[in-house]
This record gives structure tokens, sequence and C-alpha cells, in this order.
């Protein structure tokens, strides 16, 4: 069937030049960077504390996709330190532990490696944006020791498509940077009408300055030591009025640092908490939600995951809304903070610059140069297919956690706009929702899948537009089924039936459209010309997530995903081995996503399978371990578990990054069965599971509405118990521990 007559010839790469390619293109890994952020401030560095001066790479000092620092080096008399540990548990703050190589000081004689130890503790304030260093040297050394220690710094004021390499035009002009006795600063006028800064101060004072390099000499008697305190701060200043682009950025907001900024576990307690026997377990869980609290942001009083650290330290629709649904078990007010914000920012018009269209969820909002001068049509840009129908998906899963009518009524506008513009899409498209970029510099692919290759033929030839992603029909009737049920709750039975009509009527045409054969299940997606893109995927598993797929075809559907082709022993594949294209490194092309996999779980338990979602989690959780601090990146390489003792890296993912960090707490959710419905002031427990290595799982002040309750699960054999430790408010838990495939 096709969607769609119009012509694809005349499209040309210059049109997707920038925004094909979602994945950075620096040179250098970041794969184990070590990363600090609050609020909007974020820092990376590697394990030694320092960001090299010279090269492409993606560490640095970050503020409101800016790169206001590129370079800051520690010298011992003219070498680099040796690192031996590095930590940054506590979220803003990050403490390194480096030692020295031979010194030859100044009389001849030798500092020998190793007896001069080096702390180096930073932290970054993002309601003063402020980065603070304190780097103490300690000599544990018989001799007296005296030699020099450099710094060197370099800030170039990029913005974050510069760092990734996708621009490379400085649009405004670099000053300084202006030295005085006490540090530097630096300047940059940009092309927005924003001046940013980046002042440094060092207590003791250097003794010398030359070309961004600054000097002490400390004198080290044996068993002393010297510090030396280092602040960047950083400001935005608006110059003049008027610009192409968006608003100003935001300020950061006018409160104190609470506790939670500082020190995650105060914030975690007023959340749902997990103990268990498992130790492996706890920490995944700890650090998963302590990353979730790294990246919270705040826009228009609005709090919101940030999608990553650090390509995407930004407001991201998708990526926002599935993470928010990841963890409403744990925390369900983020989701309507969420949905507030989203609202606030949903399409009115039609722009094809920023493919924005009335009743559209946006994809991506930035607030940098490039953006505020019109150079990307990120203010925001709506290039998202899927934004839009897992906004009403988010709103209908948390209107079932929390039992209340008044989030969606707030919202009706923009739940009738969301509606009409799926409506007009799918009309459009013979039916389903499906995309094709307007924009000069808009996204070839807009599906969760978004890089430039990601879809493709079963010939290895890249999809054709406008293009229906298969997952993104199963988000659609799910919104219509969720949806529906609000409406009936508020008394508008009529516009519930007719939404329950539309969802099975397409889940009926899906079946017929999108399915292609045993070999090769469900379609990858419907392209322009009306065939069928078809290739092994992980796609379907999103659309057994949503409940679109026909039982019968539930089965098979599950095999081809459980596939060594596809299942790699850490976890599925986002492409099957042996297809053209197929990479182990390719982003989305035979990678292995946490949070894809966390979706695709609880589609097997969705339909059934129980056996291959405690396979995956399992897999995830052990996937985890090898990782520092246990922290699962944005995605790693698809590579057989069988031929590496632990997970490849990916070396630009991102880290920390929000829906990998919501994927072990989604996952353990799905396992243990919670099924919530506040409505009814009632918790199912649906044939809760443990694995083999899990004997037991305490939850403590789950919140289904207005109540809290505390559960323990307990593996018995082949069964698991469950027992209710206590309720908080009025809640009764029913469970159902009948047997499953």
């Amino acid at each position: 069937m096709r969607l769609d007559e119009s012509s694809d010839e005349g499209r040309t790469d210059h049109k997707h030049r920038v925004l094909s390619q979602r994945t950075p293109s620096v040179v250098r890994s970041i794969a184990d960077a070590i990363v600090i952020k609050s609020l909007d401030l974020f820092f990376l560095c590697q394990p030694d504390g320092e960001v090299p001066v010279t090269g492409e790479h993606g560490f640095g000092l970050y503020h409101h996709d800016c790169r206001y620092l590129r370079g800051y080096e520690l010298h011992l008399a003219g070498a680099t330190v040796n690192p031996l540990a590095a930590s940054a548990g506590a979220g803003s703050r990050a403490v390194f532990e480096s030692t020295n190589a031979d010194i030859r000081m100044a009389d001849g004689r030798l500092v020998p490696k190793e007896a001069i130890g080096v702390t180096w503790t930073r932290e970054v304030d993002g309601r003063r944006l402020e980065l603070t260093d304190e780097i103490e040297l300690a000599n544990y050394g018989a001799l007296a020791a005296a030699f020099p220690v450099q710094i060197k710094l370099d800030a170039a004021f990029e913005d974050m498509f510069q760092v990734r390499g996708l621009e490379r035009e400085q649009l405004g002009a670099s000053a300084g940077p202006v030295v005085s006795s006490s540090g530097a600063l630096f300047r940059y006028e940009g092309a927005d009408g924003i001046e940013r800064s980046l002042a440094v101060r060092f207590d003791p004072l250097p003794e010398a300055i030359s070309d961004r390099a600054f000097v002490f000499h400390p004198q080290l008697e044996p068993g002393a030591k010297w510090a030396l305190h280092v602040q960047l701060a950083l400001t935005e200043r608006e110059t003049r009025g008027g610009h192409d682009g968006t608003d100003a950025p935001d300020e950061p907001p006018d409160r104190p640092l609470t506790a939670a900024d500082r020190h995650l576990p105060s914030w975690l307690q007023d959340r749902t908490t997990v103990v268990s026997d498992s130790v492996l377990l706890d920490a995944v869980i700890e650090r998963s939600l302590g990353d979730l609290r790294i990246l919270q942001s705040v826009d228009a009083g609005e709090e919101y995951f940030a999608a990553g650290v650090p390509w995407f330290v930004a407001l991201f629709g998708r990526d926002s809304l599935i993470t928010a649904i990841q963890v409403l078990a744990f925390d369900p007010d983020i989701a309507a903070d969420t949905l507030r914000l989203l609202a606030s920012r949903q399409g009115t018009k039609i722009d094809p610059w920023r493919d924005e269209e009335p009743g559209k969820i946006l994809h991506e909002l930035r607030v940098g140069e490039y953006a505020r001068t019109g150079r990307i049509p990120h203010t925001p840009y709506y290039g998202s297919v899927d934004a839009t129908p897992l906004f009403l998906v988010a709103l209908g899963r948390h209107a079932q956690w929390v039992g209340d009518l008044s989030l969606f009524r707030d919202l009706r506008p923009q739940v009738d706009a969301a509606l009409e513009w799926i409506a007009t899409n799918a009309t459009a498209h013979a039916g389903y929702v499906a995309y094709d970029s307007q924009s000069g510099l808009g996204l070839a692919n807009q599906g969760w899948k978004d890089s430039g290759d990601a879809i493709v033929n079963r010939d290895g030839s890249l999809a054709r537009p406008p293009i229906a992603l298969v997952e993104v029909q199963g988000y659609v009737y799910e919104a219509k089924v969720l949806i529906a049920d609000l409406f009936e709750r508020d008394g508008d039975p009529k516009r519930a039936k007719e939404l329950r009509q539309q969802a099975e009527n397409l889940r009926t045409r899906f079946d017929q459209d999108f399915w292609t054969s045993d070999a090769t299940g469900y379609a990858l997606a419907i392209q322009g010309d009306g065939s069928t893109c078809q290739v092994i995927a992980s796609n379907p598993g999103h659309a057994l997530w949503s409940g679109i797929v026909n039982p019968l075809r539930a089965e098979r559907t599950t095999e081809l995903l459980m596939d060594e082709r596809m299942f790699t022993g850490w976890g599925i594949r986002t492409f099957a081995e042996g297809q053209p294209r197929f990479n182990p490194i390719g982003y989305h092309l035979g990678t292995v996503w946490p949070h894809d996999n966390s979706l695709i779980a609880a589609g097997f338990r969705r339909y059934g399978f129980d056996g291959a979602a405690l396979r995956i989690f399992s897999s995830m959780l052990e996937a985890a371990m090898p990782f520092e601090e246990t922290r699962l990146p944005e995605a790693f390489a698809g590579f057989p578990r069988a031929a590496f003792g632990a997970p490849v890296r990916y070396p630009v993912a991102c880290h920390p990054q929000a829906w990998a960090a919501g994927a072990i707490p989604y996952l353990l959710q799905t396992i243990l069965g919670l099924v919530p419905d506040a409505f009814e002031r009632r918790l199912r427990v649906e044939r809760p599971m443990l694995p083999p290595f899990l004997e037991r799982v305490e939850l403590k002040r789950l919140r289904v509405g207005d109540a809290r309750v505390s559960l323990e699960f307990r593996r018995r054999d082949d069964r698991v118990t469950v027992e209710v430790r206590g309720v908080e408010g009025d809640l009764a838990v029913e469970v159902d521990a009948s047997h499953a495939h």
C-alpha cells in the first residue's frame, strides 16, 4: 500500500547534512569519562581529572549548550599525573587520586615515582555557575621535594553542535584571556547577543603566567602537604536585544541548594526504595536513580529528565517521556511536570523549518548560540514522529499510578490537539502515522532510531519516506486505549467509544499490513512506495510493549527477538546479525540499548512470555556490573557475550543517560509484576518472578494513588511469594501468582 504519492527524488544529502547524524564525530572516546552535573552545569574529564588541551574530544565544562572550557591540564614538572582511582558517585562532586612520574628537581635529585600523592576534589554548582577544585599534593617520600606545578587552561566557547562535529563555524568573537595576578578572564561575544565569560581564580596566586599556563612552585618537606584552590566562574549576559531563534536561556532557579543537590541518598529516601539480598541489584538501582537525579533539570518551573550527558543535556520529547514512564513506580511526580512542560511547548502552527505542526510534541529544545541565531531549527525542533503519541501514553500511564484526573483535565486542550495531529497525519499517510522531514536541516529519520542510516531494507538500501514505523503504530494504539479510559472516567463515554474503535481498527489493519512472514515477522516500517522494510530489528518489541500485536503473532515475535542473531547474551541488539548494514558498533544497526531492552521485556510480560523477560532482566543487570559504578550507558556494542568477558563500550555513548538509567528500575517493576489501578485503590501483582541469584526483594513505600505500600518478594523454589509489610492509606493488594510461558 502507498503512503504518499509525492516523489523523493528531489531530496539531497545537503538537506540532512546536520541532523541526520545524531552521534558525534569527535575523535576521542568518552567511554571512561568522569561526569559531574548540577542543574544545567556539567563537566566531563578523563579518569586523571584532566581535559586535554589539544585534539578533538568531548570533555570540558558545559552550560546552556556551550562548552566554556575545552582544556584543563595539571602537570608536575612538565609531566601529567598517573591516575589511580576516581569517583563521582555523589553526582555534583568527584574525587581523583593520582601520583607522580619520576621528577628530576633543579638540583639534580630525583623525586621517585609514586612519592607524591595527588588528591583532586572537584565540584560543580549549577546555581552559582561555578566549578571549584581543590588540588592537594602530599609528599610521602623521604626527601624534601621542590618542582613546578603547572595548570594549563583553554576556553573556546563552542556551541554543542560544533563539539559534536556537526558544524564547525565559530559565529562570535573570543577575547582574552585577560591575565591578572590572581587568574584570568576569558570572554566571548556571541552572535546571539550573549556575552559569555569564564573567570579563573587561584589561591595561592601563580608565580608565573605564560600562554594560558599558570605555574606554582611548592616546597614539600617529607610528610608535608600543599593545596591549590581553583575557581572557575561562568557568566551569561545579554548585550543587545533582538535576535533570530529561541528565547534567552532560563536563569538558574532562585533557590538554595537542597541536601538532595549534594547528597543523593537524602533524595532517594523520598522515593520508592529497594532492598534485596543482591549487592549488585541494590548498587545498580541506587546508581540508576542517582543518575536520574543528576539528569533532572528545570525549565519554566517544571522538572524533567535531560536526555544524557554530554550530547543531549536538553529537553527531549521522546527521551524525557519514556524515562518518566520507566520510573513511575519510583517517582510519578516528574512525569506530571514533564507532561506540563511539553504541553506548554506543543506545536501551534505549520512551520516547515522546525517541522512544527499544530498539536505536535517537540523533539528537542536547544538554547545555545546556534539555536538563538537561527542556525539550527531547535527552538524547539519538532522532528519526532513518536513524541506525540508517547505524550498521551505517558499521561495515561501516569493516571493509572496516581488515580487522579486533574492533570488530564488541565491538559485537555493539548490532549485534543495531540489526537487531532495523529488523525491528520494518519489520514495523509494511508491510515498510519508516518514522517518525512520538511526542514532544510531536519532529521532524516524521526523515530527513536533517528540516525540517517537506521531504517533500511533487506538489501541494505535506505527506506524512502514517508516512513511509517512499526513501533509508532503501537504507540498510537496504546495512546488511544489509555486516553479513552480517561475520557470515560471524565464523563465522555462517546469519545471513549470512538477512540477504542479507532484503536481496534488500527490493530486489525496493522496485523494485515505489517506482518511479513514467520521468517522476518513484523516489518520494521512501511515506506513511501507502500513496500515493507523486511528486516529483523528490535522495533517490533515496542509493538509488544504497546499491546498492538496480534496474540497469535506474539510467540514468533518473541522468538525472533531472542534468536542468537538478535540476543547477544547481554541484551537484544537493535538489528540482527547477518543482515546487510549490520554492525555491532553501528549506532542503531547492531548495538544494544538498555532502554530498548526494558520496553521489550515489558512487552514479553504483557503477552505472557515471562521467561524471556526474566532473561532480559538478568542479562541487563549483569551487563551493568563491569561498567564504572555499575552505570549502564546509552548503548554498548552488540558483540556476542561469548566473545568477551564484559560488554564492549560504545565510544561516544552518553553516560549518565536518562532512559538507560530508567532501564533497570523499569525491568524490576516488570519482573515483579506491578500493575497499578489507583482509580480503584488497587495494586495487582501479576506472576511475580525473581532470577535464581535473587532470593528476596523488598519495595518500601511504593506509591499508588494517595497510598503507600511496602512489599516483600521471596523466591521459594520455582515460585515467588509476596508479603504486604505495611500499607499507609486505602489500598488493596491483589496477587496473581499463576504460571506463564
